[in-house]
Parts: structure tokens; C-alpha cells; sequence
């Protein structure tokens, strides 16, 4: 286990608790829980400390013993998957509805491939529990800990169990916490001088936040299992099959990536499960906390509106945004000259439908035959980078005085408004600050000119780019 975390696995037939455990022990709502069995479909993998040990925790999908090739099975394939790269596990049942005939054929599975299994009888924070408490000793799992994921009873019992399979956390050091932007009034202290406020450099090192969004069953976990070349999430023709958002830790050409796929996005309108709404709050959430998002879209079905609705959401959320059109294979038939018309077509369409962020990436590939994926992550890293870029104080300054002397903004009461200074005072994305004499009065057609002609000469395509105003303070006005 040495130079990584040790792995705990959750299993246990659907709707034991396994994923309110799970949130009890990353300390945060991570997993979507409900009432509905079945919830979990994927491994959701999260960073737990209990006591003095410190581990990641795997939430599986409830194990269904159902033939064949259908979704269940493809689950149950996951959970086992989880079991073999675990370093222990916690097999939970229902306290409350007692052993059933599931928890039996599943502990003796366990018996036979998984030695260092936990038996925890979950849902103990009332009398009703002893029965299925007292049952599980039949299991030949050990003694079960009493638990209640839901109100944080037995923990202290599930760490002192664990501790016999994994090593205690070291102490952590204290470091000193790095400004991820510079504050914006440091501009003031910029100005005209050439002074540049201090701005974190962009670093290869840091793992890059890569989410894949999209409507439903336009090949979102199809594509993520191609990227890492193993069927590391559940996929299925069915429309929904993700539900929560899954993170996945990887490395690209020693760049360490965290790839997060989620649920797919519908229209709020038509949105009447309650299920699906949280996925869908689940897959926002990820948007609002990704660095870059891949827009898988379909080639078949063009740009519906609704991916034009997610692409605005991410663009507003300052993300960077890279368009993934998936099932090109299937784009215009089997002749070439069709098939490039046709990919012409569709290109002009996204590029126009999205005008307020010129220079998108656009990457045509087919994700069940893995033609075209190898452009995808070069896309990302270069609008990343572009994402994270910089300019410095005296040569934005320059600029801001050619592209004010070119084309001149507009007047206000009789007087020219005037744009004295302004600097970078963020990244991730770009954001500029600059000083005018009457903010409020500079129209946003002459802030889409600033931006546009910034976007060009300073080489960021496809980057959201912000403009911030702001008034100088007058030196000479009394204090308040």
C-alpha cells in the first residue's frame, strides 16, 4: 500500500445504505441516495477519514444475482471489479428487513474471493433492528457491527475494525494555502506604473478537472471507457443509465487528469423524476467545479436546442468548453464527398449557434470504434493551457491603447468616454478589470469588440473571456 491510499469497497444488495455510508464517510453529499433500489449503478470513488485512518472509499451498485447480459449484470460486474482492487470490505445488509435469500448467496461469495470482509448490519438506531442484528452472525462473516449510516452510529466500532487491514493516516503537515486569484482591487496598485499584480503561474502538475456532459444516450460513458481503454462504467442503448457523476483519476501522457462523467442533462421541463432531477443537480454541480467540459453531442441529430442550453450554462460558469461530436461514423451515409459535406454542415452550425465564444474546439470522433478520440485530450490540454493564460499589465495596457485609438467608445453626455488602465486580475477564465470614466454607461456591444479583438490578438480561442469595470477612485474626494 505503500504511496497510495488503501481501498475500502461498500457492497451489499441494493438499497442497504452503501452510498449514505458513503457520504457520511467523505464528510459531504457526494452520492445521490434515495428510496429507489438500484440507485447506484456505478463505482463513486471518494477521499474518507475515520478516526486516524484515512482511505478511499468505494460506493458500488447493489449486487443482483440476474442472468444474462443486461444492465444488472453489467453492475454486478462492477462491484466485483471493486471487491478484487480493494484492500478491504464492507459487506452491509438491512438490519430493519433482516437477511435475505440475496445477503445469504452474497456472503457465501464473499467467504470464498473476499477474506478481509467487514459485516456490518446497517439501519441499528432502533429496536426494530435486533432480529436482523442477531441474523447476521449466521453469515460466517465475522461479528457485525451495529451501524447507522444515516445518524453516524457505530462509526467508532468500524474504525477500530478497519484498522486491522489498513495502516493509520499520517499526521498531516500544516502548508500555507496559495490565492488561487489575485485580488481585484490590486489592480489599482498596477496601473499605469506597470506593476503587475501577483497571479498564480499555470501548473502541469495540478490534476486537470475534465467533466463529459451532455443529453442522455449521446455516448458520455461510452467515450470515458474508450479514454481509459476498460469498461470502467456502466453503459447501455437505455437512456439514463448514469446517475450520479463519476470520478476517475488518470493520467494522460504524464498530465494527471480527474474525469468525471455524469448524468444526462433534459430539458427541466420534462424532467418528473425525482431521481433524474438529482442527477441533474449532481452533473451542474460538476460543471460549476470542472476546469474543462466536454459537450459530447450527437452528429446524427445536429444541435438540438438543449445543447445549445448546456453549452450557454457552461460558457456562463466561465468553464472552458470543447464540442465532442460523437457517432461521426454514422454522419452522411458511406460516400466521402457526402460524409465531408455533411461535417461541414454541422461545424458551421455549432460555430454559429455559439458566437459568443469564437474559436471552440470542435472534435469529430466515434467513440464505440475509438476513430477520432485521440484528438480529444490534445483539444483539452492546449484550451486549458489557453484557460489558464496571462497577460501582463504593460503589454495589455499597449493593447487597450491601439484597440481604443482603432475603434474609439462611444459618447455619454456630451463627452467621450474614456478608458484609462485596466490589468488581468484573474484566470480560470481570463478576467480583466478596466478603469473608465463612466462605466455604466459603456454599452456591452463595445465590451464584445474589447473582448473579440483580445481573443485574437492574444491567441485565446474558444476561452470565455470576463470584463470587469470599474471607476478610479478620486484622491482628492473627502472620506466618508
Amino acid at each position: 500500500m505503500s504511496g497510495r491510499l488503501p481501498r475500502v469497497a461498500l457492497i451489499g444488495r441494493p438499497n442497504v445504505g452503501k452510498s449514505t455510508l458513503f457520504n457520511r464517510l467523505v464528510g459531504r453529499r457526494t452520492a445521490i441516495v434515495t428510496d429507489e433500489p438500484g440507485t447506484t449503478r456505478d463505482r463513486r470513488e471518494g477521499i474518507a477519514r475515520l478516526g486516524q485512518l484515512e482511505f478511499v472509499v468505494v460506493d458500488t451498485a447493489g449486487w443482483e444475482d440476474t442472468p444474462g447480459e443486461g444492465i444488472e449484470t453489467r453492475m454486478r460486474q462492477q462491484t466485483q471489479t471493486a471487491i478484487g482492487l480493494a484492500d478491504a470490505a464492507i459487506f452491509m445488509i438491512d438490519a430493519r428487513a433482516g437477511l435475505t435469500a440475496m445477503d445469504r448467496e452474497f456472503a457465501r461469495w464473499l467467504r470464498r474471493k473476499s477474506p478481509r470482509t467487514i459485516m456490518v448490519a446497517n439501519k441499528c438506531e432502533g429496536r426494530a433492528a435486533d432480529v436482523g442484528l442477531a441474523e447476521a452472525n449466521a453469515l460466517g462473516l465475522g461479528e457485525p457491527i451495529a451501524l447507522s449510516a444515516e445518524h453516524g452510529i457505530g462509526l467508532g466500532d468500524l474504525e477500530v475494525m478497519l484498522s486491522r487491514f489498513l495502516a493509520p493516516a499520517p499526521v498531516a503537515q500544516p502548508v500555507e494555502e496559495d490565492d488561487e486569484f489575485a485580488d481585484d482591487e490590486v489592480i489599482e496598485q498596477a496601473g499605469e506604473d506597470g506593476d503587475e499584480p501577483e497571479q498564480p503561474a499555470y501548473d502541469p502538475t495540478r490534476p486537470l478537472q475534465l467533466a463529459i456532459v451532455g443529453r442522455p444516450n449521446v455516448g458520455k460513458s461510452t467515450l470515458l471507457n474508450r479514454l481509459l481503454g476498460e469498461d470502467r462504467v456502466v453503459t447501455s442503448p437505455e437512456a439514463g443509465t448514469t446517475r450520479d457523476a463519476i470520478a476517475v483519476e488518470w493520467t494522460y501522457r504524464d498530465r494527471p487528469i480527474r474525469l468525471v462523467d455524469t448524468a444526462g442533462l433534459r430539458k427541466r421541463a420534462r424532467v418528473d423524476d425525482r431521481l433524474e432531477h438529482l442527477a441533474g443537480q449532481d452533473t451542474r454541480e460538476t460543471i460549476r467545479y470542472a476546469e474543462v467540459v466536454v459537450l459530447v453531442l450527437d452528429a446524427t441529430q445536429m444541435m438540438e436546442k438543449q445543447d445549445l442550453v448546456i453549452a450557454h450554462n457552461v460558457i456562463e460558469e466561465g468553464r472552458a468548453l470543447v464540442l465532442a461530436v460523437n457517432k461521426v461514423d454514422l454522419l452522411g451515409g458511406t460516400d466521402q464527398t457526402t460524409r465531408q459535406a455533411a461535417w461541414k454542415k454541422l461545424t458551421d452550425r455549432l460555430e454559429t449557434s455559439l458566437t459568443q465564444v469564437n474559436g471552440i474546439p470542435i472534435v469529430g470522433f466515434s467513440a464505440r470504434t475509438g476513430k477520432g478520440v485521440d484528438a480529444l485530450l490534445p483539444a483539452v490540454l492546449k484550451l486549458h493551457e489557453t484557460w489558464n493564460k496571462r497577460v501582463a499589465t504593460p503589454a495589455f495596457n499597449r493593447w487597450l491603447a491601439l484597440a481604443t485609438e482603432r475603434n474609439p467608445p462611444p459618447m455619454a453626455d456630451g463627452r467621450r468616454i474614456r478608458i484609462r488602465f485596466g490589468s488581468q486580475i484573474k484566470i480560470r477564465p481570463p478576467t480583466f478589470a478596466l478603469f473608465v470614466s463612466k462605466p455604466a454607461e459603456l454599452p456591452e456591444s463595445y465590451a464584445r469588440y474589447l473582448i473579440n479583438r483580445m481573443r485574437e490578438d492574444f491567441d485565446m480561442p474558444g476561452t470565455p473571456i470576463r470584463i470587469v469595470m470599474r471607476k478610479r477612485k478620486n484622491p482628492f474626494a473627502p472620506a466618508d
